[in-house]
């Protein structure tokens, strides 16, 4: 079956359905990890976006179910030059097609991925829409991609209520706002109990824990729109407890102390992103997932 992805720019990409055959609109954004589609197709710091994956094969290995980051898939749709028909791998148990249809998620493939990316370089990050009717009047479409807008996602994302990883000498809480499940389960490694908690706990109930410190972990959308998630970030480091923080943790720490965030052109989405290290001159390749 045909599918079109519509951008808020006017053009149109067309190519062929995979996964559910709903209709989203969407933020567009690329990833240019070359390993890791089912880490970035279940990384809640995706919610609200569909992603196209820039490396021109993806599906190879199969599905893992091992390697999931949370218990679902967040993207609102997927985005591929070719998806592979057969994976090939020991640890495989399913094809991302049957993964996509099984979550309800749509995709395209079989369109110009580095043409897109070119497009999303250039004039930034776009609003887009995927779909399997071909519209004669874009006119119909384009105002409702237009107007489209990623809101309240850290509140879809964040776990419902307290539960806790590991066992150890030291107590962190970790502020689930869209986390990555590998987040706790490393500092568990550490010897650490990890209690997680809902993006809208109270400082108080925090500082009232005796934890050695905080984690603040990932998660999706505008940092700015948390405001009175920032209010606590606040509060947690005028305790004096020490604080870490990743992502858009970092971000909302940023945003307590008085600072703001700007929307970059098209974000850092992958995992071979190098960051230079000025006092020692070292690169490290880094994973990167944020728009601000």
């Amino acid at each position: 079956m045909k599918a079109f992805l519509i951008l808020e720019d006017g053009n149109v990409f067309e190519g062929t359905s995979i996964g559910s055959k709903k209709e989203i609109i969407s933020e567009i954004v690329f990833n240019t990890s070359m390993t890791g589609y089912l880490e970035v197709l279940t990384d809640p710091s995706y919610t609200g976006q569909a992603v196209c994956m820039t490396y021109p094969l993806i599906g190879n290995y199969g599905i893992a179910y091992q390697d999931m980051e949370s218990k679902k898939p967040w993207p609102d749709g997927y985005i591929v030059r070719e998806l592979s028909r057969i994976p090939s791998n020991f640890r495989s148990e399913g094809t991302i097609q049957d993964f996509l249809e099984k979550n309800d998620i749509p995709g395209i493939a079989g369109i110009d991925t580095r043409a897109l990316t070119k497009l999303l370089r250039e004039k930034g990050t776009m609003n887009g829409m995927i779909t399997t009717t071909k519209y004669d009047d874009l006119s119909k479409v384009m105002e409702k991609i237009h107007n489209f807008k990623v809101t309240g996602v850290v509140e879809r994302t964040t776990c419902d209520k307290p539960y806790t990883v590991g066992s150890g000498d030291r107590k962190v809480a970790l502020l689930d706002f869209g986390a990555k499940k590998n987040i706790a389960k490393s500092l568990a490694k550490r010897n650490i109990e990890v209690t997680v908690y809902p993006a809208s706990t109270p400082a108080s109930t925090i500082i009232e824990g005796n934890y050695d410190g905080v984690m603040l972990s990932n998660g999706p959308g505008d940092p700015s729109e948390n405001v009175e998630i920032i209010k606590e970030v606040k509060k947690l480091s005028e305790s004096g407890l020490p604080i870490f923080a990743i992502c858009l943790g970092h971000q909302l720490m940023a945003l307590a102390h008085g600072f703001k965030t700007e929307k970059l052109k098209y974000g850092h989405h992958g995992a071979n992103h190098p960051v230079k290290d000025l006092n020692t001159g070292r690169v490290y390749i880094s994973t990167q997932n944020h728009n601000y």
